[in-house]
């Protein structure tokens, strides 16, 4: 088992102070964004074998275990981390596997370098996610009723936006999210600028439900994701709650703290909401233009105290433990490699007391056993 010293990003959308608190630190004044845990070429965490990434390069076997290499190849298939938003984060969309494939065989046929500003697709890795809250977590996901995605624009009364309304009111669901989403991310940038402005001083106004949306133009004035946002639905998760969130998906968070799990891809199609490359065809070939409630997930309780986060994908498996003071111990080993990350009170893991903030990698087979008070998520993968 391999205490983790692991890299903290920052990402300008990070808060000053979520991450420090956690790990209790004093601030540096700089945003800390995203703590990463495994074995990412990026940002690989360190242990006193060397980085986890030559770790396992050297015995893909004995860290990962047969079945894991032989179902994902010889590599950690997921990417563990604690999140912290003080901004909002683009709003952005994952390929599905195939779609992922195709894409990246694409743009490396036409010789477009994996670091090009312009690049869609850095691997042919699809990329589901989960984002589990440790306290209020705002987010976007998933595309409103389109009937109340015009009740939402027709609110605000702004003329610009009447014709966007119209058409969710007349389209069949699907054709007109696409259509709008499409006239949005397409618009001359001075008039949608304009129409942003008057929409931003709307929501100001206005408050309640649109409060989210002030907000978010607050950080991205003139920007047309302020609009598309408003097409999707508006969550707010409790601590221990969490989303999944699959393939096509458009999503966006927007404040808090949380660990997230994903598969090892850094494949984004954004649709706003940030300076970076938008490729609305592209884009539009990845959405799913599906209108949905979120799917907010709460854990499934086991006999033996896991809470297993249920979700469709192999990559990687979330679960916690909430552990008492004086409970019973808990045997983890597992024939897949594990990060264990403490996020409250004490746990001993092994022979490794970790408190909030701390992690450890256990490979396959070892034995992994865990006590003490607090609150432990086990990041796996299912084969």
């Amino acid at each position: 088992m391999d205490r983790l010293d692991n890299t903290v990003r920052p990402y300008a959308w990070g808060s000053p102070t979520a991450i420090p608190h956690l790990l209790g630190t004093e601030p540096t004044g700089e945003p800390q964004a995203e703590m990463w845990m495994g074995a990412h070429p990026g940002a690989p965490s360190r242990t006193a074998r060397g980085t986890l990434a030559e770790v396992i390069e050297a015995d893909p076997e004995r860290e990962l275990g047969a079945r894991a290499v032989a179902r994902f190849g010889p590599r950690l298939p997921f990417l563990f981390k604690i999140l912290a938003a003080g901004a909002p984060l683009s709003l952005q969309v994952h390929p599905d596997l195939k779609q992922a494939e195709e894409g990246y065989a694409e743009e490396e046929r036409q010789g477009i370098p994996v670091d090009a500003p312009h690049r869609n697709y850095k691997d042919a890795n699809h990329k589901p996610e989960l984002v589990c809250a440790l306290t209020e977590f705002d987010g976007l996901c998933g595309f409103r009723d389109p009937a109340a995605a015009a009740s939402l624009l027709d609110g605000l009364g702004v003329d610009s936006l009447k014709p966007y309304a119209d058409l969710l009111h007349a389209r069949p669901q699907e054709a007109a999210l696409r259509e709008v989403l499409t006239a949005i991310l397409s618009a001359d940038p001075a008039e949608m600028a304009h129409t942003v402005a008057e929409a931003t001083a709307a929501c100001t106004r206005l408050g309640g439900a649109y409060a989210p949306y002030a907000g978010i133009a607050h950080h991205y004035p003139g920007d047309p994701g302020v609009i598309a946002a408003m097409l999707l639905n508006h969550v707010r998760l409790q601590p221990g709650e969490a989303l999944y969130l699959g393939a096509g998906i458009p999503h966006a968070y927007l404040s808090g703290l949380g660990v997230e799990i994903m598969a090892n891809s850094d494949n984004v199609l954004r649709c706003g909401l940030t300076p970076k490359h938008v490729d609305v065809p592209e884009l539009l070939r990845i959405v799913r233009f599906e209108p949905a409630d979120p799917d907010v997930l709460r854990p499934e309780a086991s006999p033996e105290g896991e809470e297993v986060y249920e979700t469709p994908t192999e990559e990687f498996r979330l679960s916690r433990y909430v552990l008492a003071e004086g409970g019973a111990a808990h045997d983890l080993t597992r024939d897949t490699p594990q990060i264990l990350l403490c996020t409250a009170g004490t746990v001993r893991a092994g022979d490794h007391e970790l408190r909030p903030g701390q992690s450890v990698f256990v490979p396959a087979g070892e034995r992994a056993g865990i006590s003490g008070a607090g609150t432990l998520f086990r990041a796996t993968v299912i084969v």
